[in-house]
């Protein structure tokens, strides 16, 4: 695995320098110099805040194609929950899966059933659990977070796989198992909403590898599903979990471990919100946190291609369908399949340096700098802040001839 790899990607012929990106970025890993983004990759999330922010299109995803399941004799589909509100309300499931198979693929195995899984084992865990609140480690792009910004609350998060992971183990399980095949004849593939994903299965946290051997976006693969639906094929059964589906949309895990004492919390700015105050210890009273990066949850995923207001409600609907209760499924997983394997550790990024007395005289002239600097924010320099300006000034990196508040006022005093 490739642990410098990163989704997110900049097309520097389209890119104009307008700074929308560098503005809405989470954790300050954009910066615009000559005209131009830069991402500092150490900072990045792979969010996709600045691929949703561009109004050039100049950021975007990698992600795997159809025709990278060629090499593989047996390949499994893994669609998340949300893939079902992205093709109208009068494609039920069922057809929704079946063209999904026809693109290409030998299987489906949806991932609503290890939702269910992930479920069951956080309600264990939180019966016994004396840390508070618990965070979810369901979206890679909060654990990712977690990790740049909030290192003290690491041991917050669930030792447990995403329901991507746990449901490519089950589908290469069952495969295995029931076509007599070796694992490495086996290639499967979640289908997803978000570049964060393409992530964490080439640049995984908690694994030294992914059981995922490839990741095709919504976007990739939307037309192809289109073509297909035209078609008159059979509906394939599928999983009747309301509980599972519901995961799509905010609030779905939380409802489905049904517990009082949670928050739902969607959206990068307002899980940065709430993070802190969970590290400050102004939250209390909560003892389960769903934190998602995307607003309505993983139907506001970057590289869906359905309003999320309009995908949201289609899940509300089918969810709602399908809420009795469905007989619990045992899959024989073993810890391994289930759990972390290593520790999650923290992303080093001290600004300046590893040298401690070079660090505090670097510390000092930021300051200094700072003092300098208007603090107006304004972003016109190419820095988020006057604050991460007066840091990329004391590296090098800019000048206060940048600063376009300070040059206004020389021109002005300027006489004539």
């Amino acid at each position: 695995m490739n642990s410098n790899f990163h989704s997110v990607i900049l097309k520097d012929d389209l890119c104009i320098g307008c700074t929308n990106c560098m503005r809405k970025c989470p954790t300050k890993a954009i910066r615009v110099r000559n005209g131009k983004a830069r991402i500092t990759e150490i900072k990045c999330i792979d969010c996709g805040e600045c691929i949703r922010r561009c109004p050039e299109h100049a950021k975007d995803s990698l992600s795997d194609s159809i025709n990278d399941t060629t090499p593989f004799k047996y390949k499994i589909a893994l669609p998340a929950p949300s893939f079902y509100s992205q093709f109208g309300r009068e494609n039920k499931p069922g057809k929704i899966l079946a063209a999904l198979k026809s693109v290409g693929f030998d299987d489906v195995f949806e991932v609503t059933r290890a939702a269910d899984v992930y479920t069951e084992y956080t309600k264990n865990i939180i019966e016994v659990s004396s840390v508070k609140p618990l965070l979810s480690s369901s979206c890679p792009v909060i654990v990712r977070l977690i990790r740049v910004r909030f290192p003290n609350l690491i041991n917050h998060i669930l030792p447990i796989e995403s329901p991507m992971e746990i449901a490519a183990n089950i589908a290469r399980n069952k495969a295995c198992k029931e076509l007599n095949l070796s694992p490495s004849d086996i290639g499967i593939f979640f289908i997803s909403p978000c570049p964060s994903k393409v992530t964490s299965v080439k640049n995984p946290i908690g694994s030294k590898n992914s059981s995922v051997d490839g990741v095709i976006s919504f976007k990739e693969i939307h037309p192809l599903i289109v073509r297909n639906l035209e078609l008159n094929i059979n509906p394939l059964s599928y999983y009747l979990s309301g509980r599972g589906i519901g995961w799509a949309k905010a609030g779905g895990e939380t409802f489905s471990l049904g517990i009082e004492d949670y928050i739902c919390v969607d959206g990068i700015e307002n899980v940065i919100n709430i993070l802190d105050d969970i590290e400050d210890g102004r939250l209390t009273g909560i003892i389960f946190a769903e934190l998602l990066s995307c607003t309505n949850g993983c139907v506001g995923g970057v590289l869906a291609m359905e309003s999320p207001f309009i995908a949201k409600n289609r899940i509300r609907r089918l969810a709602e369908k399908h809420l009795s209760d469905i007989e619990k499924q045992s899959y024989g997983l073993d810890d391994k399949e289930v759990f972390f394997q290593e520790e999650i550790t923290p992303i080093k990024n001290n600004v300046f340096g590893y040298d401690v007395i070079e660090a505090m005289k670097m510390m000092s002239e930021c300051i200094r700098i700072q003092k300098q600097l208007p603090r107006l924010d304004c972003g016109a320099c190419g820095s988020p802040s006057c604050r991460t300006m007066a840091e990329d000034i004391a590296l090098g990196q800019t000048t206060m001839e940048d600063c376009m508040v300070l040059f206004k006022q020389r021109f002005e005093e300027k006489p004539l």
